[in-house]
């Protein structure tokens, strides 16, 4: 086996390797490129279909390859059509010659800027009674809720975020989404739950938080018009009467790291203090 894996490497030039990084680095950010969208969930479906064909093949169970080649052959038709806002950004993203620039996390001062601004935006318009709904893109793309809003791209402030829900204006109704410490746009339509087991003071708002957070891991801060209640939506539940200490908590452990273990504990306790309204 030595000798064969030698006299292979002994067949791999320099534009074999070439070839191999150019190929990586382009799966890559097509990979970077479909983990902020739903089309990611569409992927992990097809692999798993890819996988138990062969499985079947491997297996002989012929009835079953055959409905599944068959089967592979409409997706692979209909993937143009599934796909079409993804690959539709992916040339608007190589005609700006944006493809390949590389992205860049938030840092600690950036982060905490973006924080204060949403804290400090709450508690204004919490004291003031105005309704407000902000959603927190994470790893789940909301690419078609954006694109059901007004394009804004600013970066978080308190002024702007204040200033887009100043009641009677043009993009006080919907909500704001915001991706990173920007604004990506406002005036978005979210989906409404349909759990019909929710409490009667719940508004439209409230219902379109927890829908959006039933079909995404975003999370969606929602400040009541009737009450100035500053609550959170995450998984389909519904956190109320929070301070805004508790919005900069829930935020940062939810979003700047969502992967870190052990973050959920601080939403857990929240919520068996608070009684959060289940799915």
């Amino acid at each position: 086996m030595i000798v064969q894996l030698q006299g292979l490497v002994s067949t791999i030039g320099v534009l074999d390797i070439i070839d191999i990084v150019v190929v990586a680095y382009f799966l890559y950010r097509v990979y970077l490129m479909l983990k902020n969208t739903r089309a990611a969930t569409l992927v992990k479906g097809l692999l798993v279909l890819v996988g138990f064909m062969i499985i079947c093949r491997t297996l002989n169970l012929h009835v079953i390859s055959w409905l599944l080649e068959k089967s592979m052959t409409v997706i692979m038709v209909a993937l143009p059509v599934v796909f079409q806002p993804e690959l539709r950004r992916a040339l608007e993203q190589i005609g700006r010659g944006k493809l390949f620039r590389k992205g860049s996390e938030l840092d600690e001062q950036e982060v905490n800027a973006m924080l204060d601004a949403i804290a400090s935006a709450t508690k204004a318009m919490s004291a003031a009674k105005v309704g407000a709904l902000m959603v927190f893109e994470r790893a789940t793309g909301l690419v078609e809720r954006i694109e059901t809003g007004v394009p804004i791209d600013g970066l978080v402030s308190s002024g702007l975020i204040q200033n887009i829900f100043v009641k009677d204006t043009p993009l006080h109704d919907g909500a704001v989404i915001i991706r990173g410490n920007r604004v990506v746009a406002a005036c978005c339509l979210l989906p409404l739950t349909e759990n019909r087991n929710l409490s009667q003071e719940l508004g439209t708002r409230h219902r379109a938080a927890i829908g959006l957070s039933e079909q995404s891991d975003a999370m969606v801060l929602v400040v009541s018009e009737e009450t100035g209640a500053i609550s959170i939506a995450r998984n389909g539940e519904l956190m109320r009467y929070l301070t805004v200490d508790d919005v900069k908590d829930i935020l940062r452990n939810a979003i700047v790291q969502p992967h870190a273990a052990g973050k959920d504990s601080l939403l857990d306790k929240i919520k068996g203090m608070l009684g959060g309204e289940k799915k």
